[in-house]
């Protein structure tokens, strides 16, 4: 019975955000994080202090999680800071070749312990390197055809 509480005193906590002005908003902030506001976007001050109310009430990401997002943020700077590997139950084994045509050349990828191999260079993901032979966004695994591999 306490979750059905907890839902309706955080609903009825989010719904207050909308009515409060930036100030109250500012000042909620301070609750809850213990710090000041780095700005005074209201927008920003909703969304954060809404997604705050909800983490301090059912708990914020699991482990696996933050290390994923760890992961993911390494991947997207360029460079591995948060000493985590993303190991993706999608990968095909170890040293499997995968070739792709794309705009009239081959393109063959080796998968890696830790990655991918592509013209010599390695990758973390096959995002990457569709990214890069394309020049545009795709999700890796359906570039290169692996989107059923569970």
């Amino acid at each position: 019975m306490m979750q059905v509480d907890d839902n309706t005193q955080v609903l009825a906590r989010l719904a207050a955000l909308k009515e409060m002005t930036v100030r109250e908003l500012k000042a909620e902030w301070a609750k809850l994080f213990s710090s000041e506001a780095p700005n005074n976007s209201r927008p920003f001050l909703e969304q954060r202090l809404a997604y705050r109310i909800q983490e301090l009430t059912w708990g914020g990401p699991s482990k696996p999680v933050r290390q994923l997002l760890d992961a993911l943020a390494d991947e997207v700077e360029g460079k591995k800071v948060r000493k985590s590997v993303i190991t993706d139950p999608r990968n095909p084994v170890i040293g499997t070749r995968l070739v792709r045509e794309w705009d009239g050349a081959e393109h063959v990828i080796t998968v890696l312990k830790d990655g991918f191999d592509w013209q010599g260079r390695r990758y973390k993901s096959l995002s990457a390197i569709a990214r890069t032979i394309t020049g545009t966004q795709w999700n890796g695994y359906r570039f290169f055809g692996l989107r059923g591999i569970a």
